[in-house]
């Protein structure tokens, strides 16, 4: 029988070599850009995968991917604000059939703590907007939610570029300087990080779920 955990690592193994062939190809940098893009508005895996990936491989071109990924991210999320805008409620104030689709596919996301978030903007909108954009706590709940309670758009923006271009450029720094060496440590200690990044992506869920 399969060990679903040496299962699981090989899978993500195979991913990573594949990703890392990207760096050397046209496809790359497009790639970042969609999954940046995406991943603020509705696409649940964050791009910081990608970005480690390309970053590995060519470090003297991080802060590159970084910009892309920024970029690519708070365009991305404006396109969340602008669905939460129009998009969310129905012409009779329910929840569109998009809402009720965002609530089924995010894990985590119910209509309780998408309406507290939504009161957290209230008194906290920068901050929470930045801290979404740091941290993996996920980002689409906050660029729709951060339309939907009709906060100033220039805040939102700004927020989020800070917030967002924090993320992406700490990493780009460290594979600029230590691309070499953190290349070695992850092929190294690749099985640990692999866990550690599936602990992140779904803490960002359980935060919602049981912090928020």
């Amino acid at each position: 029988m399969t060990n679903p955990y040496k299962a699981v690592i090989g899978w993500g193994r195979s991913m990573y070599n594949w990703v890392l062939n990207w760096a050397n190809t046209r496809y790359g940098t497009p790639a970042l850009a969609i999954l940046s893009f995406a991943e603020s508005s509705f696409f649940p895996i964050p791009p910081d995968v990608l970005l480690i990936a390309l970053g590995a491989e060519r470090p003297k071109r991080s802060y590159f991917y970084a910009l892309v990924c920024s970029i690519a991210s708070v365009l991305g999320g404006i396109l969340g604000y602008m669905i939460g805008s129009f998009l969310w409620y129905t012409a009779t104030g329910e929840y569109s059939g998009l809402a009720q689709a965002f609530f089924h596919y995010i894990p985590g996301v119910t209509v309780d703590k998408f309406e507290h978030v939504k009161d957290l903007f209230e008194e906290w909108n920068f901050w929470v907007v930045f801290t979404a954009g740091f941290t993996p706590i996920p980002y689409k709940l906050i660029t729709i939610s951060a339309g939907v309670a009709d906060i100033n758009f220039l805040v939102f923006v700004i927020a989020s570029a800070v917030g967002r271009s924090a993320r992406f450029f700490l990493v780009g720094t460290l594979f600029f300087f230590y691309g070499a060496p953190i290349k070695h440590w992850i092929d190294k200690y690749f099985e640990i990080l692999s866990i550690a990044f599936l602990v992140l992506l779904f803490g960002g869920f359980l935060i919602i779920k049981y912090v928020l």
